[in-house]
């Protein structure tokens, strides 16, 4: 049995070594198509950190993809997206005989690419870089066939002579890219409202649950970290989902939760404002008061004298 080998990539070159194909146009930013990687099977399982961003189509593979202590199997075309030093592994199935090569994409894009540029700040906006990769988009074959034609076109400019125009014609056409992934992902999120609402429900569940503990008390609001974690998806991915559900983000979710919760307090028992506070995890009554009248435009002082 093969042990799992772990390697790590600085540069775009390195990385096409050793995957068997010549040095890039470019050594910045690359298009690597999956049928011309040369890896021995000797080779995987692996696991991989890219010091630079990717964002990969992967179709009719054989081998399995693990990212964010999450595994899928790509038949269809997915795309998914990694940032610099996030961990990637494939294995192969049991039976060998299913080898065959995979088709797809990949984009190699060096964060030094992008600099002096608007991307190299308006890329850490594009959440799916931090989704898992049983949280990849699954395409359409025309939204397939619209990214490919984009990938196309940035391979075509960076091996024609590179001039002062090359790194502003990429970044367009990157931007263009991340755009309509992102309309993708929003698409996804309605077609797949079922299963969003599935989530959103086991949400609801454990918020209950954490909040009927009297955790709020020792523990405070639980991070969007650990709601993600018992979960079983990645924050990025739970942000962008509560986003598309509800108009919120997942902080905005848990302070709507509190307040109902403070407001249940606040007419139905005889704590002072301070106890409720204590109770919902504020150390200082400021903090609750100031949350409280942002929410509701009443001090909870007002608001309990509103039920007497």
């Amino acid at each position: 049995m093969n042990s799992t080998k772990l390697l790590r990539f600085s540069t775009i070159p390195e990385c096409h070594r050793a995957v068997g194909l010549p040095s890039p146009a470019h050594p910045l930013i690359s298009v690597i198509r999956m049928e011309d990687v040369n890896m021995p099977i000797a080779e995987i399982p692996f696991r991989v950190i890219y010091d630079f961003y990717t964002i990969s189509l992967k179709k009719a593979s054989p081998a399995r993809y693990k990212y964010g202590q999450q595994t899928s199997d790509f038949d269809e075309g997915v795309l998914f997206f990694m940032s610099p030093g996030q961990v990637f592994g494939i294995d192969l199935p049991i039976d060998l005989k299913e080898v065959r090569r995979p088709e797809g994409w990949m984009i190699l894009i060096h964060p030094d690419f992008l600099w002096n540029t608007p991307l190299a700040k308006n890329i850490k906006k594009y959440d799916f870089f931090n989704y898992s990769v049983n949280e990849a988009l699954y395409l359409s074959d025309k939204e397939e066939a619209m990214l490919t034609a984009i990938t196309d076109q940035i391979e075509r400019e960076y091996n024609t002579n590179i001039d002062a125009f090359s790194q502003q014609v990429i970044i367009a056409q990157l931007e263009l890219l991340l755009t309509y992934s992102g309309r993708f992902y929003q698409r996804q999120f309605i077609t797949r409202k079922a299963s969003g609402h599935e989530l959103l429900t086991r949400l609801e569940d454990f918020l209950s649950a954490y909040f009927n503990s009297g955790a709020l008390a020792s523990k405070g609001l639980p991070s969007v970290t650990l709601i993600a974690e018992t979960l079983n998806i990645s924050p990025g991915y739970l942000s962008s989902l509560l986003k598309s559900l509800t108009g919120q983000s997942t902080q905005q979710h848990l302070h709507d939760k509190l307040i109902e919760l403070a407001k249940e307090k606040l007419s139905t028992t005889n704590l002072s404002i301070s106890e409720i506070a204590y109770e919902l995890g504020f150390e200082h009554l400021q903090s609750f008061s100031k949350l409280f009248k942002t929410k509701t435009s009443f001090s909870p002082l007002e608001f309990r004298h509103s039920f007497n």
